[in-house]
């Protein structure tokens, strides 16, 4: 934390001088209390009062004294906030082999869940898409700020609804791409500030190669956030198998910039999610903080108020 106006933290001397005031104040009462000799009349015309509540009002006001002067000095600090146009696409994998139940109760079924989650803890201001595929890629949702809209088009996700069987990893990533391009008016030429996160369980078996679609990525500067979700023994109908495969995404990830992530479990995917929304679309700004301090000072102040009130009001 830095200062605005640093010279202005010599106030909290006078602080500190009226806290020692204080003290000083009240160690002069408790002598005189001790020379009043008929100690029956001290108890009338002084009942006792519990000594710890007598400080409180004085303890609240000193340190609302204390927090109004470092907000008077103007704190600032690194604050992390959302970029402007901050766009991100989330790629599903919707492939028959999404079905095996080694991720209960399935791997598509926990994928969903996963990304609503992941969607909904984003900030309100990001744009958000959502792309399915299969054997090709298809547009569920395009980048949008209204949640809404994206949740349901996550609940829409279901085998079969990304075209013919298999994997389109690069088409999923090619789509993803254009979509950001097409954002606004202006993102065809001001690519806007976005990531693409693919989540999959398998390699690419069909459409674009991977590697075309990850040079574009990168070449527009768009990280590509990879997921490879399942387990060694997934198998669909009982019998079939469907190993995870991850070595295609692993390679996108890294010829973009991207992180990946291996999940072998709905928590494991939630923890990915989790740190991708750590570092998409922010910026680290320096801002003036002084209303938090100022904030929690006036509310000492209001609190110091309602205990002088309560327990020192006298009733007539």
């Amino acid at each position: 934390m830095t200062w605005e106006s640093p010279q202005r933290l010599w106030l909290l001397a006078a602080v500190a001088a009226l806290a020692v005031a204080y003290l000083v104040m009240q160690r002069r009462r408790s002598r005189y209390a001790v020379r009043f000799t008929n100690l029956k009349l001290l108890d009338r015309v002084a009942p006792k009062r519990p000594a710890w509540r007598r400080h409180v009002p004085a303890g609240l006001f000193l340190a609302m004294l204390g927090l109004l002067v470092v907000g008077f000095a103007r704190p600032t600090a690194e604050v992390q906030v959302p970029r402007e146009r901050a766009t991100v696409l989330v790629a599903v994998d919707v492939s028959r082999s999404m079905l095996a139940d080694d991720v209960a109760p399935d791997r598509l079924s926990a994928a969903k869940a996963a990304a609503n989650e992941f969607v909904t803890n984003l900030p309100s201001e990001f744009n958000v898409g959502l792309v399915g595929f299969a054997g090709s890629a298809s547009v569920f949702v395009p980048p949008v700020t209204d949640r809404a809209a994206v949740t349901a088009g996550i609940d829409r996700l279901s085998e079969g609804a990304a075209g013919r069987a298999g994997t389109a990893i690069g088409d999923a990533i090619a789509t993803s791409l254009d979509q950001i391009r097409t954002m606004d008016a202006s993102a065809s030429e001001d690519t806007p500030p976005a990531r693409v996160v693919v989540l999959s369980d398998g390699a690419n078996t069909s459409g674009q190669d991977p590697d075309q679609a990850a040079q574009l990525a990168s070449e527009l500067g768009v990280p590509v956030d990879a997921i490879s979700f399942g387990t060694p023994a997934g198998t669909i109908q009982g019998s079939q198998p469907v190993p995870v495969d991850g070595e295609t995404l692993q390679a996108v990830a890294q010829a973009t910039g991207g992180q990946y992530f291996e999940a072998a479990s709905a928590d494991e995917l939630r923890a990915a999610y989790a740190d991708i929304e750590s570092s998409v679309g922010y910026e680290t700004e320096r801002q003036d903080v002084s209303a938090r301090f100022i904030g929690i000072g006036l509310a000492l102040a209001v609190l110091a108020a309602i205990a002088s009130m309560f327990w020192f009001a006298r009733i007539p």
